[in-house]
């Protein structure tokens, strides 16, 4: 019997002394450039500086960008989000209105002008840039080919740069193979600027084959910022066990990036917007994870996911960098402005 108790002595002191279960390692390979573009960074400033110039409410037509957590943010701050201009009380026609990031068509000032509202325009520049060689184009009598995914708001935009009818939506090779000219006007084409990098040159390359002489944009449509984050992700994902975009289902640009994942190699590439949206059964067994962040998505969400990852394993970061980013673009001449204009002055 003494003997029994002995052996239970040393059996709780063994269990009292055990050393507590290791967290596996992980090494989370940090894709830079990501996140925010100078473009989507210049909208969201727009909104905050127009709530802090004319006070609450700002209104907000479609999502400033396609983040939740950015437009719940706004949302907050004072920012109202609406559809459609019809969508604004009349008796609040004096307030700011504001454009998306991705561009409007050309009717959406026209009506905001024709109801006496007062509008800021937070189109990226370069996006105002593919509406400006559309219309260059048209002026000079070619038939236009837009490359783009269909309903997407800048692609919504950007046709909508012309009358309609005007311009052809392509968005694949086999569109590209399958399109007859509707005249014998000269060809030329122009891209949504969020586009996979890799499969706009195949349509680009059908184009050229069947029609030699189709013009093409000055500069490239596809914007630095989606360049270069797909670039990073090239670079990094065929050396990872998974990889993770931190984007909204809705960003063109956060899709791209985990379709590039999956087509440099890696086995695991998931689209998610915060770190409650993990599925830790897709990271069981990994030793490395790659992550990036869509040109939408701020840097405090990529900090979340890398917090959830350091409740599980033993993680250590490295920050993989293929590029420098010291773009960036001017705000509305009434932001800078310390007059507010008259129009916003009477709301």
């Amino acid at each position: 019997m003494q003997a029994l108790i002995a052996a239970i002595k040393v059996c709780r002191k063994c269990i009292m002394t055990e050393t507590p279960q290791q967290k596996p390692p992980l090494s989370i390979r940090l894709c830079a450039p990501r996140g925010f573009c100078a473009g989507v960074d210049r909208a969201i400033q727009i909104v905050e500086l127009a709530l802090e110039k004319y006070g609450r409410p700002v209104y907000v037509r479609h999502e400033i960008v396609h983040n939740k957590f950015v437009v719940d943010g706004l949302k907050a701050k004072g920012a109202v989000f609406v559809e459609e201009l019809e969508e604004i009380p009349a008796a609040d026609a004096g307030r700011p209105v504001i454009f998306s990031a991705h561009g409007v068509p050309k009717a959406v000032p026209e009506d905001a002008r024709t109801r006496n509202m007062f509008y800021l325009d937070a189109t990226c520049p370069l996006v105002s840039k593919v509406h400006k060689e559309a219309e260059i184009h048209f002026r000079r009598g070619r038939e236009i080919l837009l490359i783009g995914h269909q309903g997407h708001p800048e692609v919504i935009g950007t046709m909508g740069q012309l009358p309609e009818g005007i311009v052809s939506l392509i968005e694949t090779e086999d569109d590209a193979r399958r399109y007859v000219p509707r005249s014998d006007l000269p060809l030329a084409y122009i891209t949504q600027t969020t586009l996979s990098v890799d499969d706009t040159a195949g349509i680009v390359a059908v184009l050229q084959e069947r029609f030699p002489e189709i013009v093409a944009p000055h500069k490239e449509d596809i914007c630095y910022a989606t360049t270069n984050r797909q670039e990073a992700v090239k670079h990094v994902a065929p050396g990872v066990d998974a990889m993770i975009v931190v984007g909204a289902p809705n960003s063109s640009n956060s899709q791209r990036l985990r379709e590039v994942a999956e087509r440099a190699g890696c086995g695991t590439a998931v689209l998610i917007q915060r770190a409650d949206d993990i599925d830790w059964q897709d990271f069981e067994g990994i030793g490395s994870l790659g992550l990036t962040a869509g040109a939408s998505a701020p840097e405090t969400l990529v900090e979340e996911i890398i917090d959830a990852f350091a409740g599980r394993f033993d993680v250590t970061v490295e920050t993989v960098r293929t590029a420098e980013e010291t773009i960036s673009f001017n705000l509305p001449r009434e932001l800078r402005d310390p007059v507010p204009p008259a129009q916003a002055a009477s709301g």
